[in-house]
């Protein structure tokens, strides 16, 4: 076994590669093999081919290109522009405007989209066409945009999810379940931080849009029936137990091709477009994580969680005084890292902590991909920022930074309520599922 500050030592070698631009997967794949090469020899090292085959192998992961695939079909199949301007029928006369309509559409797409990112792209792409000729402020529509997309991950179903889920050995199906309550609430906190702004300094949302009749509302409401039968498909199948999480996903999917049909985008040309981008990200996603589960093999081997879960017994440090500490650390940390290298760089680390303290897996998985969230609207590196920005094509990224400010104290917001009423991720996978 080796001691807490040989752990620390590895853990800032790591993420200081990782800050000064080494490439995520080759740097822990690095610090696992130089681990087991200092404290085993060469049959530590030989079992990387093997430790990477079974690391990979694992039928969750499955799911993770399918999600993805799911959802660029519904971005290119033209779903999500019919959704976009259907909820922004009923939202736009609440003050903020189409503000709103950002988040409520981000929220949307989340739940079949399963990828901030893609969330970001998908809704930056839809929206800020939508915006050119309004009179709302710049800041405030590429902040919306980018606290709607950070919903991408919490809102079932999540990669994010699947990733922590696979590392841990917790039930995916648990942690989507865990993921609808923070989800929902976080979207409304998002709405009521707009209407606070707009009730403050009304110039930021423009001028009133105008009232669309019930009935037109109604018949454009057609569109969101999509994206929500994608949803009950995912969802539906994974808790009546008919699919499992990854056979969901492909049905998914299957839904996703007639909706494209439908709005006349479906062909080859298009499905082409829709896998080399679902290869592009699994590869990216993939290769992070086989090192990532590598490296977890080091460190089981060198006995990090049992040294870990003893320094936690003999610090005495109460369970919610151990999350703000690791809130604070995941703040800190999402100004110079990505979501997946904060997720898969510290969880071997930090899990056997959470299990020493007697902190709910579920919960945690909860509490770390809203942390992880977070990191994606934290300036300078927040990988949604940037994205938004490409889309947009003219102005500052200092425009976006600026706008996001708001619903990053949102954000610290939902995480205080989280860490102590914890029975908000915990209460529906418990009623379903049993403790």
């Amino acid at each position: 076994m080796i001691g807490p500050l040989e752990i620390l030592a590895g853990l800032a070698i790591m993420l200081g590669l990782m800050f000064i631009g080494f490439h995520v997967a080759t740097t822990m794949l690095v610090v696992g093999l130089l681990g087991a090469m200092l404290h085993f020899g060469m049959p530590a090292i030989n079992a990387v081919g093997e430790q990477l085959w079974a690391a990979g192998e694992d039928y969750l992961l499955l799911s993770i290109p399918l999600y993805i695939l799911l959802g660029e079909i519904l971005m290119r199949g033209g779903a999500t522009d019919k959704m976009y301007q259907s909820l922004g029928q009923w939202l736009n006369r609440m003050p903020g405007g189409l503000l709103h309509t950002n988040i409520g559409a981000s929220a949307l797409f989340s739940a079949v989209s399963g990828s901030s990112v893609a969330t970001a792209a998908t809704i930056s792409t839809v929206a800020l066409p939508a915006f050119r000729n309004r009179k709302y402020d710049q800041r405030m529509v590429l902040g919306t945009i980018a606290a709607g997309a950070s919903l991408g991950n919490l809102i079932p179903p999540g990669v994010a999810f699947i990733i922590y889920g696979s590392m841990t050995n917790t039930s995916a199906a648990r942690l989507y379940m865990a993921g609808i309550l923070p989800g929902a609430i976080m979207t409304v906190l998002f709405l009521l931080t707009i209407l606070a702004i707009c009730v403050w300094r009304p110039s930021v949302a423009g001028t009133r849009e105008a009232r669309t009749p019930l009935m037109e509302k109604l018949r454009h409401s057609v569109h969101l029936l999509g994206p929500l039968a994608v949803f009950a498909v995912v969802m539906g199948g994974i808790y009546t137990g008919w699919a499992t999480v990854t056979e969901s996903a492909a049905l998914g999917v299957i839904v996703c091709l007639p909706i494209a049909a439908g709005y006349r985008k479906l062909n080859i040309a298009m499905l082409h477009e829709c896998f080399r981008s679902t290869m592009r990200l699994t590869a990216m996603t993939a290769l992070i994580l086989v090192a990532a589960l590598y490296l977890n093999f080091v460190l089981s081997m060198l006995g990090v969680p049992q040294a870990l879960a003893n320094l936690i017994k003999s610090a005495d440090v109460s369970p919610i005084m151990l999350l703000w500490m690791l809130a604070v650390l995941y703040l800190v940390l999402g100004i110079a890292l990505e979501t997946m290298p904060m997720l898969v760089g510290t969880l071997p680390v930090v899990f056997p902590i959470i299990q020493a303290a007697g902190i709910d897996p579920v919960f945690f998985g909860v509490f770390m991909v809203l942390m992880c969230e977070i990191s994606l609207i934290s300036p300078p590196i927040g990988m949604t920022l940037y994205v938004i920005q490409g889309v947009r094509g003219e102005g500052s990224i200092n425009d976006v930074f600026q706008g996001t400010l708001p619903f990053f104290a949102a954000m610290i917001v939902m995480t205080a309520i989280l860490i102590h009423n914890p029975s908000i991720a915990t209460y529906l996978p418990n009623l379903m599922f049993g403790k």
